[in-house]
């Protein structure tokens, strides 16, 4: 009896959470490859090549902002779009960011200084696709606390534009995945 007892000691058994998350991995799984889920890559390649240009057109009063979306998409081209950045002369597809400066707009005062604003930023796409040629703009918002010191006013508003043009390519990717794969329905109708 105290070998049998001893098995089933309470350092045996399977804590509850142990089997919650193997039965929510197990019904993640099933979901997932019953319903036909393909990651968005596949829907991209619809509409781009493996080989893609990138090009971002500099704003003259924010040209800090210039590199910083320039790594973003091409980030996004190799682990989004599964694809390579390559030069315009060998590339099959294009992608030109223009981008036009911010605008900053006090939301609350603190003694006369500003403390949160809202930053609206609009990003111009246009993209040479297998479907064409084609210009998507993305309106952004983000707003953002800011401190009285002015020298972290300046490091935090950055943050905050940078923060909006990180949306702005996210939704440029949902754009972009949602075409390529009404562009995969229309090929097979």
């Amino acid at each position: 009896m105290y070998a049998l007892n001893s098995r089933f000691s309470k350092k045996n058994k399977p804590s509850l959470l142990t089997l919650h998350s193997s039965l929510f991995t197990l019904i993640i799984a099933l979901l997932l490859s019953g319903c036909g889920y393909k990651p968005s890559s596949h829907a991209i390649k619809n509409s781009f090549s493996e080989n893609v240009s990138v090009e971002v057109i500099v704003d003259r009063v924010e040209p800090e902002n210039a590199p910083f979306i320039k790594d973003e998409m091409n980030r996004m081209v190799y682990t989004r779009f599964k694809g390579r950045v390559v030069p315009k002369s060998m590339a099959q597809n294009h992608i030109r960011i223009t981008y036009d400066g911010s605008t900053l707009t006090p939301l609350s005062y603190e003694d006369g200084y500003v403390t949160r604003y809202q930053v609206n930023l609009s990003v111009k796409f246009e993209m040479v696709t297998k479907q064409g040629k084609e210009t998507k703009t993305i309106h952004t918002i983000d707003q953002a606390d800011i401190h009285v010191s002015s020298l972290d006013a300046s490091t935090l508003r950055i943050e905050a534009i940078r923060r909006a043009l990180a949306k702005a390519l996210d939704e440029f990717l949902a754009y972009v995945s949602a075409k390529g794969t009404l562009s995969a329905k229309d090929s097979k109708d």
